[in-house]
């Protein structure tokens, strides 16, 4: 059988969009969320060590930009299983050539599109409609101790939201905006 994943590269080092490939039939589809020996192709290199699911109920909200600092940097697949999102990832790691810039994709219940997001980069997403339904697989616990985020407005990093911004948690809005003093997660 051919393979369950489509794997993108892009101007990111380890960045990377999966393409989950449906079987489908009379009955409806199958769809295969993760492969450790497919998605070992594309830089998943550590056992699942957290899911999480999410709803977000209102369209234009925003939540990220979220990450680890070592020793809990984590790997995440991010994937949309109702409505559709607009996903971010921003590298914030020490010395990469795309520093601070950031990639967006847009992820829905009916693309079968998955974001593999490396370690040292923060995640956040727009939802693009009503209850909308997320699914993470991280590769490392989530830890309030080594827990980071950058503000989802800092006009430094200039991220192009595709709607208003209807919601953000005071959590979200609270994150620190980027100063001269940051030189980037190390890894």
């Amino acid at each position: 059988m051919s393979s369950r994943f489509i794997i993108a590269e892009n101007a990111f080092s380890g960045l990377k969009i999966i393409e989950r490939r449906r079987i489908e039939d009379t009955r409806g589809y199958l769809e295969r969320l993760f492969c450790a020996e497919a998605l070992a192709k594309a830089g998943w290199d550590k056992p699942i060590a957290q899911i999480n699911h999410t709803s977000t109920t209102c369209r234009g909200t925003v939540r990220g930009m979220h990450f680890q600092h070592p020793p809990n940097a984590e790997m995440k697949l991010v994937m949309c299983l109702k409505g559709e999102i607009f996903d971010v990832a921003v590298d914030l790691r020490a010395g990469s050539p795309t520093f601070l810039k950031w990639h967006g994709e847009t992820l829905s219940a009916d693309n079968g599109l998955t974001l593999l997001i490396p370690k040292g980069f923060a995640h956040g997403f727009q939802t693009l409609s009503h209850d909308v339904e997320m699914l993470y697989f991280h590769s490392s616990v989530y830890t309030p101790e080594t827990e980071g985020g950058v503000h989802p407005m800092d006009s430094k990093l200039a991220i192009q939201w595709p709607i208003e911004i209807t919601e953000i948690s005071a959590r979200d809005a609270a994150h620190s905006w980027i100063t001269d003093n940051l030189h980037g997660v190390k890894l």
